[in-house]
């Protein structure tokens, strides 16, 4: 299990609010410094997406999906650089494609 310290995070006020959301974009792709939060997920990023999430607490897998979600919908460009970097295979967009198309994987 990842640490719990940060599930607290409100990821919609981080969805609705562009600064906020440029910079976790930026502290994943190297281009600016990370607050401790963002680092956090930085640093597990890579092996949550290789193990789809299995060290998350739930509140880290809803955060998680509203997040990338949020991004593949409506930040394409910055998703695509994230997906670059971090799944290079597209294993996430296909399953978040799939889950899209089935009965819910939706978080609105």
């Amino acid at each position: 299990m990842y640490t719990t310290k940060f599930d607290n995070v409100d990821v919609d006020a981080i969805l609705s609010n562009d600064r906020l959301l440029n910079g976790y974009v930026g502290c994943l792709l190297d281009k600016n410094p990370c607050t401790p939060d963002a680092s956090e997920l930085k640093k597990n990023l890579p092996d949550a997406l290789e193990h789809d999430c299995a060290g998350c607490s739930e509140a880290q897998k809803n955060m998680a999906d509203k997040l990338s979600h949020h991004l593949i919908d409506n930040k394409p460009d910055d998703w695509k650089l994230l997906e670059d970097k971090y799944d290079p295979t597209g294993a996430y967009r296909r399953r978040y494609l799939e889950n899209k198309s089935g009965d819910g994987g939706r978080l609105d």
